[in-house]
């Protein structure tokens, strides 16, 4: 008989839904239980009558690995504690760059290493899969550009981040896409009583999420009227196989945006359980490692 991976979710928001329908799909997998911070803590036991709830992992059954659904700013923190405990980690983790992702990647490492556990970090869509897919462009066009162009649609991470802003009640972020990797940020706030919107408006235009970019801030009575989980990815590239160029690569993808990022998370998830102990990219694993499945029979189907 198989061994189930035991998984535990950590925040339930969005992602983390979406998380426990992808766990409950996975015929390798068993949840144990969700993690949530103790003033949600009576609201998911009620949703989830027949799954250990608790603000501690150490209150529940051990896991094998953590699905981290939280703020990406919170994972820095919240994932050492889990990989201090043998128990491996996936998140989302959807800062770029030096000092975002590699940054991450290089703290998590020594703690992975140090504890025999593993990280897989920024396992969603982008960073992400669309990660892998800019690499395959690259292999086949060594020198060119590539261009990733988001949305329209709703940006998980901009919109936590507005929502995190002193003053706003609840708020959504738009990602429009301007074309060759360049986008503009569309916001919507609604604010609490007694803030000031030029204010708050300054406070999410300095924010390193939207500092960066052509941005649109606008207030409104009730954003749940505009949301919409849908978003899309287009990636192009234009480049040089050997001497021949105008070698030109499109991937364009639909998503339910939280859908998506929880299914490549749960896919890491089983993944961790194949890796030696460190701290792990998408780029970096066996595309293989996160695929259910016989291996020979996959490579027979995949090839």
């Amino acid at each position: 008989m198989m061994k189930k991976i035991k998984v535990v979710i950590v925040g339930m928001g969005n992602v983390g839904h979406a998380v426990f329908d992808a766990v409950c799909q996975s015929e390798d997998m068993q949840l144990v239980g969700i993690i949530e911070v103790s003033q949600r803590i009576e609201a998911v036991k009620k949703e989830f009558k027949e799954i250990p709830v608790a603000d501690d992992v150490e209150k529940i059954d051990k896991p094998d690995v953590a699905i981290l659904a939280i703020d990406s700013r919170m994972v820095p923190s919240v994932a050492p504690i889990y990989l201090r405990n043998g128990i491996n980690t996936v998140d989302a983790y959807d800062i770029h760059g030096a000092e975002g992702a590699l940054k991450l990647k290089e703290d998590l490492e020594k703690i992975a290493k140090e504890h025999k556990t593993v990280s897989i970090i920024s396992a969603g869509w982008d960073p992400g899969t669309d990660s892998l897919v800019r690499a395959i462009f690259e292999v086949i066009a060594p020198k060119g550009i590539t261009w990733t162009n988001f949305g329209p649609g709703m940006s998980m991470g901009h919109t936590v981040a507005v929502k995190r802003i002193p003053g706003v009640k609840d708020a959504i972020s738009i990602t429009c896409p301007k074309g060759m990797g360049m986008h503009s940020r569309v916001v919507y706030v609604q604010l609490q009583d007694g803030y000031d919107f030029a204010d708050v408006a300054k406070r999410i235009a300095e924010d390193p999420y939207f500092c960066h970019d052509e941005l649109y801030i606008n207030q409104i009575d009730n954003v749940q009227k505009l949301v919409d989980m849908g978003h899309s990815v287009k990636i192009e590239r234009k480049g040089t196989s050997g001497r021949a160029c105008n070698q030109r690569m499109e991937f364009h993808m639909w998503v339910n945006n939280p859908a998506a990022t929880a299914q490549v998370m749960v896919a890491a998830a089983r993944a961790t359980v194949r890796q030696k102990p460190g701290c792990y990219t998408l780029l970096e694993i066996p595309i293989l490692d996160f695929i259910a499945g016989d291996k020979r029979e996959l490579l027979c189907k995949l090839l």
